[in-house]
């Protein structure tokens, strides 16, 4: 059986800085919904950035968030967060202006969020936003590749 053991705080952070992307879970028509998504770390705070569109609608409706990221070398060895907080929507712009300058200089492509700005099925153009996460729960979970006990013979 393979060990998967608690990321300590700091790892957890650690791993949310290096990686930048992850999956984003929110509530849309009261359904679940999970996207990929970019996010960027400054201090406690998490911000993300998208487009209008079905995100948008369903984080302004219900702003119940969970963002996983994830690092994967293969089955045996990985790392895994996960944040459980609220997106609050931006609105200062000069907040917004400082926040889309330190994305950009991660992103510099702005994709995947920037790929669809043209008017569209929802109707969106190229209208951007900018979420914060700040009072958020954060776990993590890796594996090594060690197990705790190699007797195990798992059915074919």
């Amino acid at each position: 059986m393979l060990n998967i053991d608690e990321m300590s705080a700091k790892e957890s952070r650690e791993l949310l800085q290096k990686v930048g992307y992850g999956h984003l879970g929110f509530i849309y028509e009261g359904k679940p919904s999970v996207i990929p998504m970019h996010y960027y770390l400054e201090g406690a705070d998490i911000y993300l950035f998208t487009t209008e569109g079905m995100k948008t609608y369903g984080m302004d409706a219900n702003p119940e968030i969970c963002l996983q990221v994830e690092e994967v070398q293969g089955s045996l060895h990985w790392r895994s967060v996960m944040v459980k907080g609220r997106a609050e929507r931006l609105r200062d712009r000069s907040e917004i202006d400082r926040i889309m300058q330190l994305i950009k200089d991660r992103n510099p492509t702005l994709s995947p969020a920037i790929n669809r700005t043209w008017i569209d099925a929802w109707g969106r153009g190229d209208a951007r936003s900018i979420y914060r996460i700040s009072h958020y729960q954060m776990s993590g979970r890796m594996t090594d590749g060690i197990s705790s006990n190699k007797d195990i013979n798992l059915p074919h």
